[in-house]
């Protein structure tokens, strides 16, 4: 079916529960949730709740609301979130489907079109994000040009869109910074990929112009804080900044830079003199808080930058995660006992982690029904290192998952009950355990942490 007509149909079901009544500023945000994966929806404006409704016997939902702090919202439906344009007035309907999340999704009624747009550009970022990783060999004079060009046919669209229907201001500009951030990204991130890529030794040389966009960045536009394109470009721009001012200002220490305190602390540096905005602020120190300590550098290293981030980034809100991620670092550094977290068996039997240890090695390590890829990987993987280690033990950890679509998960998959166990909370493992990475397992004998930090490829 045509994507305009689909768009015009669901617009004419949910014609009926649409109505503002004349009142300009009130908003209603409607919809129906294929397949959920929850029983409510919750409605954010940045970090913070503005409603939550419950799903009916039909799987639909309705917000309504007086009045709206315009801007990008978005909404979570456990697992899941996406971005919602919200302007006073509107009357938005949304259809999706858990299955096909993303690509199922589609807006109607007042204020469908912008919705719609950042919708197809988003996506479309994710469709050409193997065209730019193919490029990033070229000569920079020509990644430029392609990446300009793929620029201008997202401009050109929505000036388009901005002709044929009537979007605000305010909505033509968050749409118009989604464009050049994701194209701004690939550009930050060219002299490191090309240097991989084609195996040169130094950065290549770049022209003057490269980074002439940078004379446009807003450090502070506090109606992007929280469009992904944007905080990743800042993530991306402010790493490119620390490598090019240690280049210049410490010698070799930059060839050693990346993983280590030194490259870390010009990035804290570096935000705490550009960046203002303290939603933009806080989330970028805390972005580099977590990549840094998640890198496992050593203890009295680690308690430095600790002493650092808590110089520069006063009263962050993130505060208390990078301080328990950091104490739960220290809590999992080998031979040390393994910590006291509870998980459920197949049975539904409380289990301590420790438990679970018996004298042989046992590995542990994490799948999540929410992702499915990543499920089939490591079940492969687990095979293989069953048939090369098998004086080891390995377990599953579950999380984020339904309890009924985990076990079912297990039989229709035939894993072994017994290696198997869920965990409800899921937050509280995280930082346990330190779950950040995916691929993460955890080795213990005799319940004594060998590696709390190895990896399901690479460490076995």
């Amino acid at each position: 079916m045509n994507k305009q007509l689909l768009y015009i149909l669901v617009g004419l079901i949910a014609v009926s529960c649409l109505d503002n009544k004349g009142n300009e500023k009130h908003v209603i945000f409607a919809g129906e949730i294929v397949n959920p994966t929850s029983d409510q929806i919750v409605l954010f404006k940045g970090e913070n709740p503005v409603d939550s409704v419950k799903l009916d016997s039909d799987n639909r939902f309705i917000f309504r609301l007086d009045s709206v702090s315009e801007g990008l919202h978005h909404f979570y439906h456990n697992p899941e979130l996406q971005y919602v344009y919200i302007e006073n007035g509107d009357s938005l309907q949304v259809r999706l489907n858990t299955a096909d999340f993303d690509e199922s999704l589609v807006f109607s009624g007042k204020g469908e079109e912008i919705n719609n747009f950042l919708l197809e550009m988003f996506l479309a970022r994710e469709e050409e994000e193997f065209l730019v990783n193919s490029i990033y060999e070229l000569e920079p004079g020509i990644f430029h040009q392609k990446i300009d060009s793929l620029r201008n046919i997202k401009l050109s669209l929505l000036e388009q869109t901005k002709a044929e229907f009537e979007i605000s201001p305010k909505a033509y500009d968050l749409a118009k910074a989604l464009i050049s951030y994701s194209s701004n990204i690939s550009m930050e991130a060219y002299p490191f990929y090309h240097r991989r890529r084609s195996g040169e030794s130094k950065m290549h040389q770049l022209p003057d112009s490269f980074y002439e966009y940078r004379k446009d960045i807003n450090y502070n536009d506090k109606d992007l804080t929280y469009l992904r394109p944007y905080y990743n470009f800042m993530k991306f721009h402010l790493g490119n900044l620390a490598y090019t001012m240690c280049k210049a200002d410490c010698g070799d220490k930059i060839e050693r830079a990346s993983r280590q305190l030194h490259f870390n602390e010009h990035k804290l540096k570096l935000i705490d003199s550009l960046i203002t905005q303290k939603e933009l602020r806080d989330n970028l120190f805390r972005n580099v808080a977590i990549d840094y300590l998640l890198k496992h550098d050593t203890e009295q290293n680690n308690q430095r930058f600790i002493e650092d981030f808590k110089k520069l980034s006063h009263n962050n809100t993130h505060s208390t995660e990078i301080f328990t991620l950091y104490e739960g670092i220290i809590n999992m550094q080998p031979s040390k006992s393994l910590p006291d977290f509870t998980l459920y068996s197949y049975g539904g039997e409380e289990v301590k982690l420790i438990d679970i240890d018996h004298k042989s090695p046992v590995v542990f390590y994490f799948w999540s029904g929410t992702e499915p890829g990543h499920f089939r990987n490591i079940s492969k993987r687990i095979t293989e290192l069953k048939l090369e280690h098998p004086d080891y033990r390995f377990v599953g950890i579950n999380l984020r998952t339904d309890k009924a679509k985990w076990k079912g998960m297990i039989d229709s998959n035939n894993l072994d009950r017994s290696d198997q166990f869920w965990t409800s909370n899921y937050e509280q493992a995280v930082q346990t355990l330190i779950v950040y990475n995916p691929n993460k397992t955890i080795v213990a004998k005799n319940g004594v942490i060998v590696d709390a930090f190895a990896n399901i490829y690479r460490s076995f």
